[in-house]
């Protein structure tokens, strides 16, 4: 064999290796861009998930906001109409006419007696409004006599001489005893759901 010969086989062997080179590269390039894509297509499917999770949550924040906001709103306006409700009760108290507001005054009198001794002195204060009916009514009453002016809505706030003992009977007191007690059937009443 020649050395023509010789070197035709060695490059026939080169091109072939470099053919079978060539042909395992693209293969391995193939694989390498099937397996990017593959990545790709995990991490676009990935970030498409993360952002339909964070669009969710920032819906269910915006519409928990929502009805937070709503309840507060609600509320708020429940709680102006029991004031209103409760200034329409004070009001009224305020203008009791006279009858009622002597019966009142006499039925809240009446439940302060029994903690008193009979021969204690006790000073009555009421509204300065009612200071004449409250002087009227004490005539009734032995050792007790009005003191001076407490501002509210009527009633009698009741102290003994010595300041030991001090009863507060007046509309507002009672008013605020009764409004507590009740302002649940009151609210449920007013806002009956329908």
């Amino acid at each position: 064999m020649s050395l023509d010969g010789v070197i035709e086989d060695i490059r026939d062997e080169a091109r072939t290796r470099a053919d079978e080179i060539r042909s395992e590269a693209e293969a391995e390039a193939e694989e390498i861009i099937a397996d990017a894509r593959s990545d790709a297509e995990q991490i676009r499917e990935e970030r498409e998930r993360e952002v339909e999770n964070r669009i969710e949550q920032e819906r269910e924040q915006r519409l928990s906001s929502a009805h937070l906001e709503a309840k507060q709103m609600r509320l708020a306006s429940r709680r102006e109409v029991l004031e209103r409700a409760r200034e329409r009760v004070e009001a009224m108290l305020a203008d009791l006419d006279e009858e009622t507001r002597e019966e009142l005054t006499r039925a809240l009198l009446d439940a302060t007696v029994g903690e008193f001794d009979d021969d204690a002195d006790v000073a009555v204060y009421g509204r300065a409004d009612d200071e004449e009916l409250l002087k009227s009514i004490l005539e009734d009453y032995e050792g007790y006599s009005f003191a001076g002016e407490y501002e509210c809505l009527g009633g009698v706030v009741v102290e003994s001489a010595d300041s030991r003992i001090r009863i507060n009977n007046t509309f507002d007191s009672v008013l605020e005893d009764v409004w507590q007690d009740n302002l649940q059937g009151i609210s449920d009443r007013l806002f009956a759901e329908q």
